[in-house]
């Protein structure tokens, strides 16, 4: 007659515990979790927008090096840079007041002009402020100054 209650014993105990592992979780320890995945992921936003700033000046300034290696073999072959009504667009294509259009290189000098990260043309002048021309971005509010990501890249002064 002892094992009966042995079994009684036994599956109230395991009632018992099945209850206690089935409690979930409270409703604090679910904003605790949920407070610091939305911390975390702020101070993961703020590290990625804050490098793809840099980024864009990086490339920008990274393009105007290309286009003033083009600039110097288009003057190794023409004698002269392009004038400021030119524009790079004499990069890609002669221009049309062009001296001996027989030096012009075959193809250009750059297959296609790119635009700056923020999506504008790039621009030239010639004279430069310091230089024989300048090729400049206007950074990211396409205006002329500006600080930060918003300043003007000018080649003459990388």
């Amino acid at each position: 007659m002892k094992f009966p209650r042995l079994i009684n014993r036994l599956s109230r105990k395991a009632r018992r515990s099945r209850r206690d592992g089935e409690q979930g979780f409270t409703l604090i320890e679910l904003l605790v979790v949920i407070v610091i995945i939305g911390l975390l992921g702020t101070i993961v936003a703020i590290n990625v927008f804050g490098a793809l700033g840099t980024s864009n000046v990086a490339k920008a300034k990274a393009d105007i090096s290309v286009l003033e290696s083009a600039l110097e073999q288009y003057r190794l072959d023409n004698m002269t840079y392009p004038s400021t009504s030119d524009g790079l667009n004499a990069l890609t294509s002669p221009p049309p007041g062009l001296s001996q259009p027989a030096r012009y290189r075959v193809g250009g000098y750059i297959k296609k002009l790119p635009n700056d990260p923020w999506g504008q043309s790039y621009q030239y002048a010639a004279p430069g402020r310091s230089g024989a021309f300048d090729v400049y971005s206007l950074g990211a509010d396409g205006q002329t100054g500006g600080e930060g990501e918003n300043a003007d890249i000018y080649s003459s002064d990388l």
